[in-house]
This record gives structure tokens, C-alpha cells and sequence, in this order.
């Protein structure tokens, strides 16, 4: 018996213990790294994992499964990143929010696999409830932040929170996926992506009659 059959075999008992879910996971993330989240087919991803062509269908019913399950755990690393950086609002309402503009930019760069599957592999949130949670729970973030803005003004002078959170999600992602990701589509600009968030957001907010001097 050769010596890649007795790995195959022990990397098999190893799957049947737990880890062929992981593996699968892994070998996603390299394969979206590679070739993109369209560019594998789900035999490929279970050669990559080092498994028969059928090992996958004990956890996964097809690639989009997979996938979503990428998606799902990017979610989650992406709301601890967007929490701590909330960090209940501290020191103060708008550097909190800023704060969480840097950290959607440093995710998109750091963890560019998870990001791709997140927003670009076309597997709509919805695709299972474990990663529709994942995904609100992770824009639950920023709406806290708008809530907490709204929550510092006059009653009669507040925008919708929602709408805030919405149009400063679409000025982070936007950044993000032009000038913040960290693969090769990132487009080229004369200044750090984080500063051209930065002064997007705080426009956006003079624009509402929002300031340092209008936040009680």
C-alpha cells in the first residue's frame, strides 16, 4: 500500500470525526482566492480537501451550499471586527461610527476570500437561516450606530436610522469593493481608502445638518 493511500485513508478517518466540514471550508476559501466563487465546481473542492467526490454530500447539499456556509462564517468574523470597533459607542458616537468604517475597509483587505463569498458569489443571504442571521446580526452592527447618531439629536430634527444606515453601509462597501479589497481588482487612488471614507461619511452627515456641534 503506498504512502499518499495510507494519507488518503487517515485524513478519511480524521473527516469521520468531525473535521471534513472544516476541510471543505478550507479548501473553499483557497479555491474563491484562486479562481474566484464561480470558478470551482464542487468535485473540485473535494479533491482540493483531499476527499472522494462524495464525502461532501455528508454536510453539504451542493457547492452554493458550501458556500453559504463560507459566507456565514465570514459574517460572523465580519460583526466581531464591526463590534469591537463599535465598541458600545466609545469614546463617542462619531468617532465610534468612523471606527466601524475603518474596520469594514481592513475586513474587505485582510480577509478578501470571505469577503468575495460574502457580497460577490451570488448566494443571496437568504439562502439558509443560519446565514441570513449571520448577515443581519452583522448590519445589526451598523444600525446601532445609526440609532445611537439619531438618538443624540433634537426629535423633531432626526432622519430615519435606517436610511443613515443604509446610505453610509452603501459608502463603506462601495469603498471597500473599489479601493479597500485585497485582491487584484483593487482600484489605484491618490490617498488611503480609509481617508476617502472618512470624508464621504462626515459629507454625508453635513449634508443632514449632522456635526460635532449638532450632537447634543
Amino acid at each position: 500500500m503506498s504512502w499518499s493511500k495510507n494519507k488518503r485513508e487517515k485524513q478519511e478517518r480524521s473527516y469521520h470525526h468531525g473535521n471534513l466540514r472544516q476541510a471543505l471550508i478550507d479548501a473553499a476559501l483557497e479555491l474563491i482566492a484562486d479562481k474566484g466563487p464561480a470558478g470551482f465546481t464542487f468535485a473540485e473542492a473535494a479533491r482540493s480537501a483531499g476527499v472522494s467526490p462524495a464525502a461532501p454530500y455528508r454536510h453539504f447539499k451542493d457547492r452554493d451550499a458550501l458556500i453559504a456556509d463560507v459566507a456565514r462564517l465570514g459574517f460572523e468574523r465580519f460583526e466581531a471586527m464591526l463590534a469591537t470597533a463599535w465598541n458600545g459607542g466609545n469614546p463617542d458616537v462619531l468617532t465610534a461610527l468612523q471606527n466601524i468604517g475603518q474596520a469594514y475597509l481592513a475586513f474587505a483587505r485582510t480577509e478578501p476570500a470571505f469577503y468575495t463569498a460574502m457580497f460577490e458569489s451570488g448566494v443571496p443571504t437568504d439562502h439558509g437561516p443560519e446565514l441570513a442571521r449571520a448577515s443581519d446580526k452583522a448590519f445589526d452592527v451598523l444600525r446601532q450606530g445609526a440609532d445611537a447618531l439619531c438618538a443624540t439629536l433634537p426629535a423633531e430634527n432626526r432622519p430615519p436610522a435606517l436610511m443613515i444606515s443604509l446610505h453610509i453601509w452603501s459608502l463603506a462597501h462601495g469603498t471597500a469593493s473599489l479601493f479597500a479589497r485585497g485582491d487584484d481588482a483593487r482600484r489605484k487612488i491618490p490617498m488611503p481608502a480609509e481617508d476617502l471614507l472618512e470624508a464621504s461619511v462626515l459629507i454625508y452627515l453635513q449634508g443632514l445638518g449632522i456635526g460635532k456641534d449638532t450632537i447634543a
